[in-house]
């Protein structure tokens, strides 16, 4: 076994001298880049689509309903492949810009529905005192009825983030050098299964657990603030 695991992250493999752990820890880096930023590019649409959903403009409504409609409809590896070979196809996008794209497209439809189960569930009696004291309804929303839907649906965002975490393993599909794809690419290179993927494996494991468990502090002292 310890020969495996030499053989597979510590020595050379192949005739680049390339070395598995340096591909893994390279992997590791695009995935947390494609994460954080897929996720920031999705709250942003999220946050707008829920405002068009909830509009009293059909303009507005149809558009995001359509959005939201195709994207939980279809799965992500293949928004990302039609988004790279085809949408992207004319333009010198980077297979990272273009995962970020696409898993910010994919996050940001399952955000919006997170955040207007998160508005309903606020007490209407909230608008309707807020509107009483006279501000706007832009106001009512921005500064009393989203903070509280935030602080509610704070568990599902913390869900969502951990699923696109795991989601970017597809990243392959488009050549991109992921988590994943670094395991894979040791893989065929020693031909030794069980390290590269039990490896990428526990990896995920622990970024997970490890944002499972910051978010459970956040949620104490969110509580505690009550």
């Amino acid at each position: 076994m310890l020969d495996a695991i030499n053989s597979s992250l510590f020595t050379p493999i192949g005739e680049d001298g390339l070395i598995g752990i340096y591909l893994i820890l390279n992997g590791l880096k695009v995935t947390l880049i494609v994460t954080l930023f897929a996720m920031i590019l999705g709250a942003m649409l999220g946050v707008a689509t829920t405002l068009m959903k909830m509009s009293s403009r059909w303009y507005l409504r149809w558009p995001a309903n359509l959005y939201v409609g195709v994207i939980r409809g279809t799965p992500v590896v293949v928004q990302l492949v039609i988004l790279y070979f085809i949408v992207l196809a004319t333009w010198d996008v980077d297979k990272v810009s273009a995962a970020i794209i696409a898993f910010g497209l994919n996050s940001g439809a399952y955000i919006s529905e997170i955040i207007r189960a998160g508005i309903q569930a606020v007490d209407k009696g909230q608008t309707e005192a807020a509107r009483s004291l006279g501000l706007s309804q832009a106001v009512t929303m921005k500064e009393v009825i989203l903070p509280q839907a935030i602080k509610n649906i704070l568990p599902a965002l913390g869900n969502e983030f951990i699923v696109l975490l795991k989601e970017t393993a597809v990243i392959g599909f488009i050549g991109g050098v992921d988590l994943m794809r670094s395991g894979e690419i040791i893989r065929s290179r020693t031909f030794e299964d069980s390290v590269p993927l039990f490896t990428c494996a526990l990896i995920y494991l622990a970024l997970t657990y490890s944002f499972t468990f910051m978010l459970s502090k956040f949620e104490k002292r969110l509580k505690q603030s009550d």
